[in-house]
């Protein structure tokens, strides 16, 4: 899932989060978010309260340069807020696999699935 960095948005990631933790065809959740604001930490907080399933994210923006304004305003950094290590930290906490690179993807699933109950 990737819910994007639009200033009105639909969806959030903890309700995609809910409804994947909720469907019994979902085996494990692959999550993508970027650099700017706080939504990835929201969602990280609640993976390491409510899901049980295997999370494997990836955070974009990860070598992009401090202080300078990236693509939308949902890519903007603010001091030390929304900085792709705040938000990989994040995911570790909770427990979930972070990705360094999207071709991680392949191998994280895997290994998550092979652990899962």
């Amino acid at each position: 899932m990737g819910i994007g960095g639009d200033p009105v948005i639909g969806t959030n990631f903890i309700d995609v989060l809910r409804a994947f933790e909720d469907d019994p065809g979902t085996d494990v959740i692959v999550m993508l978010g970027e650099i700017g604001g706080t939504d990835e930490q929201q969602a990280a907080a609640f993976v390491r309260e409510s899901v049980r399933k295997p999370v494997v994210g990836f955070i974009a923006g990860q070598t992009a340069p401090k202080g300078r304004r990236m693509g939308h305003a949902g890519a903007i950094i603010s001091g030390s807020s929304g900085t792709a290590e705040e938000k990989i930290h994040a995911f570790e906490d909770a427990g979930i696999a972070v990705m360094k690179r999207p071709v991680d993807v392949v191998s994280l699933v895997k290994a998550r699935l092979s652990r899962a109950p």
